[in-house]
């Protein structure tokens, strides 16, 4: 076994195209157990509005608090949880962010008043298990399929979300709201079994630097202009997208006379038509390399879909035009969003950098609920959509001030042991190889954070720096394993 992932590369450089049993099997089953977890959280989102008209207390601003409260808590807690992840191991502090879900599920389900279920949806988010999946998800896998591995966790994410918003009027009807958070109970403690009978066990758990925040750093990612944008970005996103759906089912229903139990009809097309028509958007933007222009413009369609919903929100046709249009440029946000991400951070932050825009993505939903609640109450249905068109707008100029970012890839060499003095050495070795933009190299991880032009870098000059790495290999990964782990892209 050894000699498979041991042996010298021939010159050909083209390293393990699929991912091994092991780490197929680790990357969907820890995206079933996190996009489940989205689920119980996003399925509220369609009918909670009007099932809250039944609950103790109820107001317009308690109803965008309950939708939004659980943005903050996980916000606030979901790097902790990666943190503690470190140090007392993946998968106990993952089954106790699901046990927490789980009760505020209970607690949800067994209110009736807003201010119980307020708490319930707090603790729901108090389970913050985000990082702490990412984390065992690069455990898991070998760093050339690290990025595979995270995309499966984030395609699944967004078909959580599209399924819940369809499915969550269809359960309803048959068991109610409350029947739902019990229901997303049942499914958490279920992700525990599936989490220690299914879920491999990582033979070493140790730091990724690419895919967890360095508390060191954040200062760093803090100050870059351009992160700061795209991170105001994710948070008014999904700040608009909460603040809409506090009063979507409202429309729907009082305006548009459409009983809440067939509210399915409009979300099921609208949500299959914006995936398939957001496809070439996304291609133009990545090979065209147009991706500031396609987020740019993606935002100012947004903002005409609000304003659309502001001035006529009185009949399924007039609704669903507008979501239609609303989605397929929030599906486009959805996918550019991380990729710019990446692009604009350097390699060695890039864990850091997706932390703090993963919290103001949270952020953002809760503020989001916050502000469709009050606005609602104020100024009625019309204000909301209003609102989220006026903070889109300020969002597009906020984007259209960007620096178009660079089109490079990132790559890590893994170096091995080195020191200071080597490392320097090595930094300015590798600077030299023909499409090499950037190099940084850390010691104490061994392993050197390259951005690079994928279209000029000479790979095989990079594959003379790299070591022979074995990570969590086992008797199946290597029935399977035709490379040693050397050079990673993660675009």
């Amino acid at each position: 076994m050894a000699s498979l992932f041991n042996r010298k590369p021939k010159d050909d450089v083209s390293f393990a195209d699929a991912m091994t049993p092991r780490e197929r099997k680790a990357a969907t089953s820890l995206a079933g157990i996190y996009s489940l977890r989205m689920l119980g959280l996003f399925m509220i989102l369609p009918v909670f509005s009007l099932y809250a008209e039944t609950l103790d207390g109820m107001t317009p601003l308690l109803i965008g608090v309950a939708i939004g409260i659980y943005g903050l808590t996980q916000a606030a807690l979901q790097i902790p949880f990666g943190m503690l992840s470190d140090r007392f191991g993946r998968k106990p502090i993952i089954a106790i962010g699901l046990v927490i879900f789980a009760l505020g599920s209970v607690v949800a389900a067994m209110s009736d008043t807003m201010a119980g279920v307020i708490f319930g949806r707090a603790l729901q988010g108090a389970g913050a298990i985000a990082a702490a999946i990412m984390a065992l998800t690069a455990d898991l896998t070998r760093e050339e399929h690290r990025v595979k591995a995270m995309a499966v966790i984030g395609g699944t994410i967004g078909l959580s979300f599209a399924v819940a918003l369809i499915a969550g009027p269809i359960i309803n009807a048959w068991i109610g709201v409350d029947g739902i958070f019990w229901a997303t109970a049942v499914l958490a403690i279920g992700g525990i079994y599936v989490l220690y009978k299914v879920v491999p066990d990582p033979g070493i758990s140790r730091f990724h630097r690419d895919a967890q925040p360095v508390t060191s750093q954040f200062k760093n990612v803090l100050k870059n202009p351009e992160l700061l944008r795209l991170d105001a970005g994710i948070f008014i996103l999904h700040m608009v997208l909460t603040a809409t759906f506090v009063v979507m089912p409202f429309a729907l229903r009082d305006f548009a006379h459409m009983e809440s139990n067939d509210h399915w009809q409009i979300y099921l097309p609208v949500l299959m038509i914006s995936m398939a028509v957001m496809v070439p958007f996304i291609i133009v933007a990545e090979k065209r390399r147009r991706i500031k222009q396609i987020m740019t413009g993606a935002i100012v369609v947004l903002a005409v879909a609000e304003f659309l919903l502001m001035v006529d929100h009185y009949s399924p046709s007039s609704i669903f035009f507008a979501l239609l249009i609303f989605f397929i440029a929030f599906n486009v946000l959805e996918a550019t969003l991380p990729s710019m991400i990446v692009k604009t951070a350097d390699p060695h932050i890039k864990g850091t950098a997706m932390g703090v825009y993963s919290s103001s993505q949270f952020l953002g939903a809760f503020a989001g609920g916050i502000v469709g609640g009050f606005v609602y109450g104020a100024y009625g249905i019309s204000g909301v959509f209003g609102f989220c068109g006026l903070a889109l707008l300020f969002w597009a100029y906020l984007a259209f001030t960007m620096r178009n970012p660079k089109y490079l890839g990132s790559f890590m060499i893994n170096v091995g042991e080195v020191d200071e003095e080597r490392a320097k050495q090595l930094v300015n070795e590798i600077a030299h190889i023909q499409g090499v933009a950037e190099v940084t190299v850390i010691p104490e991880d061994g392993v050197a954070y390259l951005k690079v032009d994928n279209h000029a870098v000479d790979k095989k000059a990079l594959l003379a720096f790299s070591k022979d790495v074995t990570i969590n290999a086992t008797e199946d990964d290597a029935k399977t394993a035709s490379k040693p782990e050397k050079i990673v892209e993660s675009q």
